[in-house]
């Protein structure tokens, strides 16, 4: 009992008082200094127009990264050895960073698409043999919606560093169908009825104006290429539009479009 309060009496408390005053001061001016940058950045990143999730991202590391070092500062001044929480700290990233590799992968792939953004909600896009009109971008994956209203969630990981083919990036888009015909066809007769039907939807394209190419002469049928400009948010009306309305025209003006037939030959005797 001796020893021990001998060793209270060579504690020096003045000191030791004085640096947690100190480490105090030091956490609390550090935390108000962190709010006024993170503030400020906040500021910023709002003329900038950043998007809402990255935005709060950005923030919340920079808060998360600064309170940090504002710690490790108070206690740096209360005396306490900061060779070993170095490790610690040092070691602990290290163990944090390969157990959520695939996730840091995702978050930086996030990152990327929302300040590049090669797409954005509302586009209509090809990516990971997965096609659909963009929902929601998220810091960890992008969700689609496809045509058939099912729900696609993409890793950003993949998505970043992967093809994607944005079909709203541009205004307009061109509509290819193919169509073959019969050989008996007459072919300026073909492509007239093509062109007239074509021409019947009013959201088509003037300029460039709408073309039916020969561009196979196939084993049972003569090919046409239909190519036809429309705004991109038409694109869907159009093709369904000229899917139909051809084959409606062809089969009024008589021109037969070919298909498999199956011939039964019977025996005799």
């Amino acid at each position: 009992m001796e020893k021990i309060i001998e060793k209270f009496q060579g504690i020096d408390w003045i000191v030791i008082g004085g640096k947690l005053i100190s480490a105090i001061l030091v956490l609390i001016i550090g935390f108000w200094v962190v709010k006024v940058i993170t503030k400020g950045i906040g500021k910023a990143l709002n003329i900038k127009k950043f998007d809402n999730t990255l935005k709060g991202f950005l923030l919340n590391l920079v808060s998360s990264i600064c309170k940090i070092v504002v710690v490790l500062g108070a206690l740096s001044t209360a005396g306490i050895d900061m060779t070993v929480i170095g490790t610690i700290i040092a070691a602990s990233t290290l163990a944090i960073g390969m157990s959520l590799q695939g996730s840091l992968s995702n978050i930086a792939g996030g990152v990327l698409i929302m300040v590049l953004k090669p797409f954005r909600v509302g586009d209509f896009i090809i990516a990971q043999g997965q096609e659909g009109f963009v929902k929601r971008i998220e810091l960890f994956t992008t969700k689609l919606t496809t045509t058939d209203n099912k729900e696609v969630i993409l890793p950003n990981g993949v998505l970043s560093n992967g093809n994607v083919v944005n079909c709203s990036s541009e205004p307009t888009r061109r509509v290819d169908i193919t169509f073959g015909v019969s050989y008996d066809a007459d072919l300026k007769e073909t492509r007239k009825v093509l062109l007239d039907t074509i021409n019947k939807y009013p959201k088509v394209l003037k300029n460039p104006a709408p073309v039916a190419l020969v561009t196979e002469l196939a084993d049972s049928s003569v090919n046409f290429a239909t190519r036809t400009w429309v705004n991109s948010s038409d694109y869907w009306d159009a093709y369904f539009f000229i899917m139909e309305e051809v084959k409606i025209a062809l089969d009024e003006a008589g021109i037969e479009i070919p298909y498999p037939h199956s011939v039964e030959i019977q025996k005799q005797g």
